[in-house]
């Protein structure tokens, strides 16, 4: 704990700044029932109100208030993209320190696959199996991981690979450690500065990403808030100078660039430079 304090107190002014961003979103989410003034789905109001005392930031578009929508929105959408992400970690990295480790046939088998899924774009093929499979929130869950592992797969294989020709890894086999030994406690304790920094970064992508889908109609349904789908659903107050959509829209922007100032730290520690 101590270190802890101390490595938090030596942090530049962008860390603290990044991690305090990060806070205030994960308490909105943590507390959203304490915190919103009215339910996720209450209408409480006219549409499209300006902000007052009843309406922090106004209402949207079916006169419910906004700042709850955030705020449950909040909770919604950064639950399901951590969710999204440690499960496309747990795959992508178990995967890929296999590859490193075992090689040969192995290797080449998941490399391949992973070159397959890598082939198409990204969204045009969530969009293509959400719309087959449904939108619901396992779907979403599973599609997203699923394609998201193997951008994973590629770093872990890369960084175990790396690390499975040093001396103690070579030591360990030696000894007659199992593969299961040696992936657990050889290679991720030495893969995890840039696995965690990529975890960071995931974690964004991933958020934009489900932003992105629920924006286009394919993500998080309503009634559930979320910040991508808030943003499409008051898209036409921007017609009538409203600037409702701006609200969800720069959530998402706030809540990125605070992981991205905690990220760059991290990455700065890890890469053992000094200021």
């Amino acid at each position: 704990m101590t270190a802890t304090f101390k490595l938090l107190r030596s942090s530049p002014f962008s860390a603290r700044l990044g991690m305090a961003m990060v806070l205030i979103t994960l308490l909105a989410a943590i507390f959203a029932p304490v915190v919103a003034p009215y339910g996720e789905t209450e209408v409480a109001g006219d549409v499209w109100l300006p902000a007052s005392a009843d309406h922090w930031v106004g209402t949207d578009n079916l006169g419910r208030d906004l700042f709850s929508r955030l705020v449950y929105g909040a909770r919604n959408t950064i639950a399901i993209a951590f969710l999204i992400t440690a499960l496309s970690f747990i795959v992508g990295t178990m995967w890929g320190f296999l590859a490193a480790t075992v090689g040969g046939w192995m290797d080449q088998l998941l490399s391949r696959i992973v070159d397959i899924l890598m082939a198409f774009p990204t969204l045009i093929f969530a969009l293509m199996v959400l719309s087959v499979v449904g939108t619901s929130i396992p779907a979403l869950v599973v599609v997203i991981a699923l394609l998201d592992s193997t951008r994973v797969y590629r770093l872990s294989r890369a960084v175990a690979m790396d690390i499975e020709v040093m001396e103690f890894v070579e030591a360990a086999r030696l000894r007659g450690e199992g593969l299961w030994w040696l992936m657990r406690h050889e290679i991720l304790p030495n893969a995890m500065p840039p696995l965690v920094a990529e975890f960071g970064l995931r974690f964004c992508f991933v958020f934009l990403f489900i932003a992105a889908l629920s924006f286009l109609g394919l993500g998080i349904q309503p009634p559930t808030a979320d910040w991508g789908s808030m943003v499409r659903e008051n898209s036409g107050a921007i017609t009538f100078g409203i600037f409702t959509p701006l609200w969800p829209a720069g959530a998402i922007a706030f809540l990125t660039v605070g992981v991205n100032l905690v990220v760059d730290w991290f990455l700065h520690i890890a890469s053992g430079l000094e200021d």
